[in-house]
């Protein structure tokens, strides 16, 4: 039942009928669009000066003095117009430098980042000087290095040769969180401050496990009072900038800030402009404490919904315009990474996700204004940060499903759609509880959790999937370089029955894929080691209580999510086999192995590619045949990713999507059965490979619900194009959610929708000056268009364009 409180915000505003984008927000869009990504280095100064200064203390005050040297030195400043305030960079959309994680690949590449394909960054000739000089004292010293070292040859071999890549956190911070962010608007870090005191004067010193407790709890208090203080030079600065502003309007804006920022996050918000600029506040040093990406808002609409409904003076225009600017400083954020990294993730992401709608704790439809006005705010900015979402169950009320199918007609591969229904389950049988697993958002790209209380490592490496099939098929033995990766598990010949090449296939995934789990490990111990985050930490169930950070184990669940590249290329290529080859006998496997070593060259090897193209069964057409062997060469996968722990006392938790390492996985492996050639992109995701669903987008979406998405608990990803002209009229919005719950009751649990056609993105292509700020979906994020590696953009282009 509606409360009166409600009533009245429902009366004020109308959520069919929200406003567009104010003039302030057209002129800060498009301020932003206009800058060129930088790399900035004061950040690298700062901590490294700070750990110069430290370097007789445990590790977690180090962290904690060096966020403290940030925050009270950086340059801050606030941009013309701005109402939501903070920065990460000396200027806007920046990188800044992390040495503390990884710098020799950065020192490779200095001289390159200004000459890369795609996530292109300026930097001075200065800067590189500035950023020589400091690198020499991390050598030895990073989380990369000391992974290095953990590492075994076996699983170091297997990442050079493209079985698996653990490159996210490898020189990387880790990132993939949520935060409790209503902690923080209903309490403020005077409060987390207060909860961390308290659990210190618990502690005995006299009993040993209680020191390392102390330290830590000494640095979340350090850490959040340092957060306290930078809110406050910004509060200086905007009374400052007020004293000497001449028009009196800006003046009063410029007031407001001081007094916002003077109150925010150190304690409890009140208004929506407060709990905005709070969040934000948070938001940002997140980001700056570490350069892990996919720091995601989550459930927003649920936390900072309480404070628009609690303010009586705001009206629905000026709270629309708060959200819109918001939305814009969310693209701000930045990171620089290798460029091997950019073709995994092209078009500068920071996997920011923002989910509205869903069931609340209890079970009820959690729908509200707010909801509403989030998938507003990104109609309104049209940029590719936060990365907006939707929960859709059995009650999600119609208006709302209708307000995202239009967003998504806008052709910002925005919002992606999660399914209650199937999610839900998968976290309970992951040992949350119903309670959590109802109050998942989304992680990144696709991953689920509940905010607030997960270490979940999601991301934590690409697995080829393809990769494997191409050593079953070789004895284990790669053909790109003819060294032996894997056990001996037959030469293809000699595999008489389907059952075999099964068997050997499964093998080889079982050796692989604990070589996953060797590199992830040794990677999640040298985090533990060397870059504990006490901010972050402060901010995540249980970690003050057990006085831990969460890379020590600290969060109430802890998990290591890695995922499956290649899915419909493996699918695909085992039907071929079964059918053509042990069924059919219309080739031999001899003829196979010889085609694929040659990539299908000459008359013969092109004739027979397109036996396999055009008379293999192919996933993604409906067709059981196909769609059960994809089911089972990912449970494969699956299976043997849930077996193994990690050191901070959780389990690992399979997912399938790719990103866009799609891409990168596919250049190392060669010729496959399906047909594709050597070195193109593999399958993006879950979704069939490009070209081979030609029944239509219900009988894709059906054979995508035959994969076990319970199982794939950290996420699968399902992408989709529509040309425009599908979704043009009513009759399209219907036809799209009509394809949403045909796979939402089957069992999938996402999908995301291009809607676009192939003529603007070749134009794009041809003239990029004129669609700098054209955003489409890359994978489980979008981005601009533009800003992307070409292989990346073909691979987009390549996709099957759906219509009804």
């Amino acid at each position: 039942m509606t409360s009166p409180a409600e009533q009245a915000l429902l009366d004020k505003i109308d959520v069919l009928q929200l406003p567009g984008p104010t003039a302030r927000v057209e002129a800060i869009r498009e301020r932003f669009i206009a800058v060129v990504p930088e790399i900035c280095v004061e950040r690298a100064q700062l901590i490294t000066a700070a750990y110069k200064e430290t370097e007789d203390q445990p590790v977690i005050l180090r962290r904690a003095r060096a966020l403290e040297k940030i925050l009270d030195n950086m340059t801050i400043f606030i941009q013309p117009d701005e109402l939501i305030v903070g920065n990460q960079c000396t200027k806007p959309r920046s990188a800044p430098v992390f040495p503390e994680f990884s710098c020799k690949w950065l020192e490779d590449e200095l001289d390159r980042l200004e000459k890369r394909t795609g996530d292109v960054f300026l930097i001075s000739a200065e800067k590189k000087a500035v950023l020589r000089e400091l690198f020499p004292y991390w050598h030895g010293r990073t989380t990369n290095e000391l992974a290095t070292a953990l590492m075994t040859p076996e699983s170091k071999e297997a990442q050079r040769r493209g079985v698996f890549t653990v490159g996210n956190y490898y020189f990387n911070g880790v990132g993939h969180i949520s935060v409790d962010y209503a902690l923080v608007l209903e309490k403020g870090l005077s409060g987390v401050v207060a909860a961390a005191e308290a659990e210190l004067a618990k502690l005995e010193l006299t009993n040993p496990a209680h020191l390392a407790k102390h330290q830590f709890l000494t640095a979340v208090i350090a850490a959040n009072k340092a957060v306290i203080r930078f809110a406050g030079r910004f509060s200086a600065l905007a009374a400052d900038m007020a004293a000497t502003e001449a028009d009196p309007g800006r003046k009063a804006e410029l007031l407001e800030i001081a007094r916002v920022c003077a109150k925010v996050p150190a304690e409890p918000a009140g208004s929506f402009a407060e709990a905005l600029q709070s969040f934000w506040f948070i938001q940002l040093v997140l980001q700056i404490e570490s350069n892990g990406h996919s720091i995601s808002p989550m459930r927003f609409d649920q936390y900072l919904f309480p404070h628009l409904l609690a303010d009586k003076t705001v009206t629905a225009e000026k709270a629309q315009e708060l959200l819109d600017l918001l939305f814009i400083k969310f693209n701000e954020i930045n990171k620089v990474r290798d460029e091997g990294s950019t073709k995994a993730f092209g078009g500068y992401p920071m996997f920011q996700n923002l989910i509205v709608g869903g069931v609340d704790r209890e079970g009820e439809d959690a729908t509200n204004p707010l909801s509403y006005m989030c998938l507003q705010a990104t109609a309104n900015t049209k940029l590719y940060q936060p990365s907006i979402s939707i929960r859709v169950h059995s009650d999600t009320p119609r208006a709302l499903y209708e307000k995202a199918a239009e967003v998504t007609r806008l052709g910002l591969g925005m919002p992606a759609y999660y399914n209650d229904r199937f999610i839900i389950p998968a976290l309970l049988s992951r040992g949350l509880t119903r309670e959590d697993a109802r109050d998942y958002g989304i992680i990144g790209c696709v991953e689920p959790q509940v905010g607030g209380k997960t270490e979940g490592w999601h991301d934590a490496a690409f697995f080829n999937i393809a990769k494997v099939l191409e050593l079953t098929l070789n004895d284990g033995v790669d053909p790109l370089s003819g060294e032996r990766l894997g056990p001996s598990t037959g030469e293809l010949t000699t595999l008489a029955a389907y059952d075999d090449l099964m068997a050997a296939y499964r093998k080889q995934m079982a050796h692989f894929v604990k070589l996953l789990v060797i590199s992830d490990n040794a990677v999640d111990v040298a985090h533990g080691q060397r870059a504990p985050l006490p901010f972050l930490s402060s901010l995540v169930d249980d970690c003050i209580a057990k006085g831990l950070s969460l890379q020590q184990g600290g969060a109430h669940y802890n998990f290591t999510g890695p995922q499956g590249v290649g899915v419909a290329n493996v699918a695909d290529s085992l039907a071929a086999l079964k059918k053509l080859v042990y069924e059919d006998k219309a080739v031999t496997l001899a003829e196979i192995k010889a085609a694929l070593a040659d990539d299908f060259a000459g008359v013969s090897g092109e004739s027979l590619r397109q036996m396999l193209l055009n008379r293999a069964p192919k996933y993604g057409n409906d067709e059981p045949y196909a769609d059960d062997i994809a089911h089972e060469a990912a449970l494969a996968y699956c299976r043997e990713v849930e077996k193994y722990t990690n050191p901070r006392g959780g389990g690992f938790q399979p997912g399938l999507y790719p990103v866009s390492a799609n891409v990168p996985l596919g250049a190392v492996v060669g010729a496959t059965p399906d047909g594709r050639k050597a070195g193109t992109p593999l399958a993006d995701g879950v979704s069939p490979v490009s070209g081979m669903d030609h029944s239509g987008p219900t009988a894709s979406v059906k054979s995508v619900t035959r994969l076990d998405h319970v199982i794939a608990s950290n996420g699968t990803l399902l992408n989709m194009k529509f040309h425009p002209n599908a979704l043009k009229d009513s009759q399209g919005i219907s036809n799209l959610i009509a394809v949403t719950e045909t796979l939402f009751n089957g069992g999938g649990t996402h999908i995301q929708y291009n809607v676009i056609n192939k003529e603007t993105l070749r134009d794009a292509q041809a003239h990029p000056e004129n669609y700098r700020g054209l955003v489409v979906r890359v994978a489980g994020y979008s981005a601009f268009f533009t800003s992307l590696d070409q292989a990346i953009q073909e691979d987009i282009i390549s996709r099957t364009e759906q219509m009804f």
